[in-house]
């Protein structure tokens, strides 16, 4: 006996909504977002249960915790919703295309696989960020004054004393505060990046894809936890499409009829580009890798 089960998750609830074999919905139900009470749910379900759910934040947690009491479980990346839209409705809907195998865009989920490094890359990833947010906080204070900052050298302890000695007393206690706030941010990326580097050597494969030009270390930290196993992408022009690398060739009115009655295929201007359905990390560390290699 089959059971579709859909899921939509929030922060404090979760809505289910579950379908027999023929579409009917058989029952529906709001718990509490809780590991024990949502693996009671599903577990108290009875039949072959197959599962979805949206991608978001909860997902790869979600995944983890449920998916070893169903048969099948499915992760899809919803990008819009047309007409009405409630809890209880998105919950059916995720079960009916389950039943139907309509689910567009379906994930990948590997949660134990890799888990602490994606961690670690997350958050390192989030520190660059924050470091270079606070870089240009830093030049817009002295900017709005006035002061001309060229390079990296009013980053640097030995020379921001100068620096903050062309700015109004008004102004200085606000931008030494900046300044304390990039060191101090500068060193949990230090160590977070060495966290994350000695995580990774722990995994054979990094010290193999660190041999190809142009990645580095770093970038095969970042590039494990997202790619996780090749064998995802049936075939290589799969992979280059998910890192935003597959080449898309438009064309219309591809056919023109001769004066013998015959058809020829029209020598009509295609439009070319890369896909925009992508994973945007990985498109950055294979963008930064030939920029590496090119660069002399």
């Amino acid at each position: 006996m089959e059971r579709y089960i859909g899921l939509d998750a929030h922060g404090t609830s979760c809505t289910f909504g579950v379908i027999g074999p023929s579409g009917r919905k058989l029952r529906q139900d709001v718990i509490e977002t809780s590991g024990a009470a949502l693996v009671s749910y599903v577990r108290g379900i009875p039949g072959r249960k197959h599962l979805c759910l949206e991608e978001g934040t909860q997902s790869a947690w979600l995944y983890e915790i449920l998916s070893p009491h169903v048969v099948e479980i499915a992760v899809a990346s919803i990008t819009e919703s047309r007409g009405q839209k409630s809890d209880m409705l998105d919950a059916f809907r995720r079960a009916e295309e389950l039943r139907t195998g309509t689910v567009k865009k379906p994930v990948f989920k590997a949660p134990r696989q890799f888990s602490r490094l994606r961690e670690l890359s997350r958050v390192h990833s989030m520190l660059v960020r924050d470091v270079v947010r606070v870089q240009g906080r830093l030049k817009a204070m002295y900017r709005c004054r006035g002061v001309s900052t060229p390079g990296k050298r009013v980053y640097s302890s030995s020379g921001r004393e100068a620096y903050l000695r062309k700015l109004p007393v008004s102004c200085r206690w606000a931008t030494a505060t900046l300044h304390e706030t990039y060191d101090r941010l500068l060193d949990i990326k230090k160590a977070a990046e060495q966290e994350l580097l000695a995580e990774a050597a722990k995994h054979s494969i990094a010290k193999i894809l660190a041999t190809a030009p142009g990645i580095g270390p770093i970038r095969v930290a970042q590039l494990l936890p997202i790619v996780v196993t090749p064998h995802r992408c049936r075939t290589r022009s799969q992979f280059w499409a998910y890192c935003g690398l597959g080449i898309v060739m438009r064309s219309s009115s591809d056919w023109v009829q001769t004066t013998t009655g015959g058809w020829v295929r029209a020598q009509v201007q295609q439009t070319r580009g890369l896909n925009r359905n992508h994973n945007s990390r990985l498109k950055d560390i294979f963008k930064g890798t030939a920029t590496t290699v090119t660069t002399p």
